[in-house]
Order: structure tokens, then sequence, then C-alpha cells
């Protein structure tokens, strides 16, 4: 039954890992995550080094209050530039590297049309007039409800279907223009294209044109409309807890869980992290932040010192254990959990199909991920909002994701020593173990 359960998870791990859409979905967020990261650190250095003055009655803690530092809000429009380049553009990023990637895993490694088509399609599908305060429509804007983190799933979709569309359409063959041998090939190569292209993008143009004349909405608001559900499951503490159980099933049969529930995670949590992002910057406090779960809530409280919080294992062996081979390989792991890298653990102790090692592998992330929900839900720790990379150490992760705020990484060190406690009976047993060898 054993033997019949893994080889399913395995085949069904090979599939997720080798599904063309997917790897697009997953490897795109992963090329734009410095470009968010950097927008995310914009917004904390705009709070923390250039705001002045009070916020909501009170001094804020920021450089610019400090005698002879009063310069530095000269620096807000840098701040605010970079966050606007790097946040309210993430969605048009997103698509052209979408349509990049899975364009090259359909065989067109080449192709460099084929990202401009999906750019041009999502373009098309947006309103493009707003209606100003006095009653005046203004043409040729562009909301940034559509290119930031409000148009990911679109740009997900629009990503995947128009390339596909266009590969499907160009290797036809059908429609292709053949240019004389004498024209430069780059040019016979754009020319090549040109009717693919145009059918592609006259498509998707009737598509918006239909839903918002004909429908009365725009194709944006559908798709995030039908996204909603998902939100909530993912955005919820059952549904946060059942995709890290998930992750940790696959990580003991010796797959990567956090890759393959990312094409899942990622998208939302991102959204739910800009979104929160978006609020901090105009308010410069944590307070009103709309969602709990999100990005740097599952960097800071499930995947802290690596998957299953094998920190608190670490911390554990060195305490308690009396096995040589878990201490040699725990000193040796030291540097690697700092950093949030779990691989000498995972594969040295190893966890990988440990009965005795098994269960706190599971329930150390999750009791971690559920402390961390009541911390944040009963105001102890702030909601988190700034993307750090995810090789912050521990409490430092915390305190930057949480807008600079001592609670959030104290929270993640609570919830560390969570883990260590879970772990140490499991510790204490192997000791018994290895001396029942050893007889």
């Amino acid at each position: 039954m054993n033997g019949k359960f893994m080889d399913a998870l395995l085949a069904f791990a090979g599939k997720m890992q080798s599904n063309k859409v997917l790897s697009a979905v997953r490897n795109s967020f992963i090329d734009f995550m410095p470009v968010t990261i950097t927008g995310s650190f914009a917004v904390l250095f705009r709070w923390i080094i250039s705001q002045s003055g009070d916020v909501n009655g009170a001094k804020y803690l920021s450089l610019a209050n400090v005698p002879g530092f009063g310069w530095l809000t000269a620096l807000q429009p840098l701040w605010d530039t970079v966050n606007y380049g790097c946040i309210n553009f993430i969605a048009v990023g997103m698509v052209v590297l979408i349509s990049w990637h899975y364009c090259e895993s359909l065989g067109r490694k080449n192709d460099k049309t084929a990202p401009m088509v999906a750019l041009a399609v999502f373009i098309t599908l947006m309103k493009t007039t707003a209606s100003t305060d006095s009653g005046e429509t203004v043409s040729n804007v562009v909301s940034s409800s559509y290119t930031a983190s409000g148009g990911i799933f679109t740009s997900i979709i629009v990503g995947i279907l128009a390339t596909l569309m266009y590969v499907k359409i160009v290797e036809s063959g059908k429609v292709n223009l053949k240019l004389p041998d004498s024209v430069p090939p780059n040019v016979a190569a754009s020319f090549s294209v040109l009717f693919p292209s145009m059918i592609v993008i006259f498509i998707w143009g009737l598509v918006g044109w239909f839903f918002n004349a004909v429908v009365g909405t725009n194709f944006f608001d559908i798709i995030s409309m039908c996204m909603q559900p998902l939100q909530a499951v993912v955005g919820s503490l059952p549904g946060m807890l059942f995709l890290c159980f998930l992750a940790m099933l696959f990580w003991w049969f010796g797959i990567h869980g956090a890759n393959m529930i990312s094409t899942i995670t990622t998208p939302i949590l991102t959204v739910n992290s800009q979104e929160n992002l978006a609020v901090f910057f105009e308010e410069g406090t944590t307070k009103n932040l709309p969602h709990i779960f999100c990005s740097e809530f599952w960097s800071t409280f499930f995947a802290m010192t690596g998957s299953g919080i094998t920190g608190g294992l670490i911390i554990a062996v060195l305490l308690f254990s009396k096995r040589d081979d878990y201490r040699a390989i725990c000193k040796l792991a030291i540097p690697c959990g700092i950093f949030d890298i779990n691989e000498p653990i995972i594969f040295g102790i190893p966890m990988v199909m440990n009965p005795i090692m098994a269960a706190p592998f599971f329930l150390a992330p999750l009791a971690s991920v559920t402390v961390g929900y009541v911390l944040t839900a009963i105001g102890f720790c702030p909601r988190l909002c700034i993307g750090a990379p995810w090789t912050t150490p521990p409490g430092i992760l915390g305190f930057l994701a949480s807008g600079g705020n001592i609670m959030g990484g104290v929270a993640q060190l609570i919830c560390l020593a969570v883990a260590t406690l879970i772990y140490t009976p499991f510790v204490i047993a192997a000791n018994h173990q290895a001396s029942e060898e050893e007889a």
C-alpha cells in the first residue's frame, strides 16, 4: 500500500514539475522576485528614513525626525518612484516573463515576438478611459488596478493562452510570410510572424470589446471575480495549513515541497502582499493591512530555517542529542540553517522517509503557522508586507517583513522556539533508538 502511494505521489510530482504551464508561471515569479523585493524596500526606506512629522497623531520613528537629518525628506520622491516602477507594473512584467518562458517550453527559444504579442494583448484588454470627480471622461489612461497586483491573474491567463495561440498559428505555417533571400534575416523573421501576431491580437481585442461593450464589465474584473473563491481558501487558516501539510508530504518523500505547490501559492500570496504593501505605502503603518496570509507570512512562519523549520531540530539536537552522527550533521548545517537552507538536514539526518522524525517534521511548520496566525490576529505581531530575501536569518526577517517592527522578529523567534519544543522529545527518542541499535 505504501509503495503504491509513493509511486502515485512521485508520478504526480513528476507531472507537476514537467508541466510547461506551471513551470512557466513558477519561473516567472522567481525571475521577478528581485524587483518586488526592491519595491518593498523602497516603501520601507520611505517611512523609516525620509518620513518627517507626525503620523496618526504620533511622532513617527524615522531618521528624518532626528535633529540634523531633516534633509532626508528630500529623498521621498526617490523611494516613491522606485516603488512605482517595481510594484505598479508587476502584472506587465509577469505577462512578458510568462509568455517568454512558455514560448521557450513550446520549442521557440529565440522568438522575441511572442512576449510582445502577449503584452499587446494584455494592454488591449484594459479599459483606457476614466471618469474624473467632475464627471468628465478622460481618454488614453491606464489604471494601476490593471498593471499592479490586481492584474496578476489576468497576466497569467493572457501570457499562457495568447502565447499558445501564437505558437500554434506560427507553426502551422499557413499564414507566414515568406520574403526573398535578399531580405536581411532579422527583418525576414519579423515579417514572417506578422499575420500570426495580427490574428492573435485582433482575436483578443474582440474579447476585450465583447466584455466592455456587450457584457458591460471588464475582462480583468471577470477574472478577479472567478479567482475570489480560491483566494478565500488560500487566505484562510485551514487552507494555509492544508498547503503546508501538502508541502511537507512532498518533502518527506524527497521532493521539493515548496516548489511543488508554489504555482498555487505564489500568485495568490503575491497579490495579498502587494495589496498589503499598497496600504503600508499610503499610511506608513501595518494596522490596517487587509491580509494576514501573504508571501511574507509564508517566508516568516513556514519557511524559516528551511521547510519543516529544521532550525528547531538543530537546536534540539545540540541541546539534547547524544548521537554523534546527529550532532556532527547539525553542527555542519548551522551556517546553512541560519540562512534558511536545510538540504544538509533533509538529506543528512535524513528527514526523508524517517519514521521517528516524520511527526515533528510535519507538526513544526503547522504549529508555527498556527501560532504566527494567532499572534498576528491578536495584534502581538504586526501584519507583514515588506518582501525580504528568503535567505534572511530568523528574527531579522520578521523585523523587516513587519515594516521594521521589533515584534515581528519576536513573533518569528517564538515560533522557532515552539518548533524546538516539538522536535525535542523525538530527538530524545532517537537517543534511545541509537542505544538499542548499539546493543
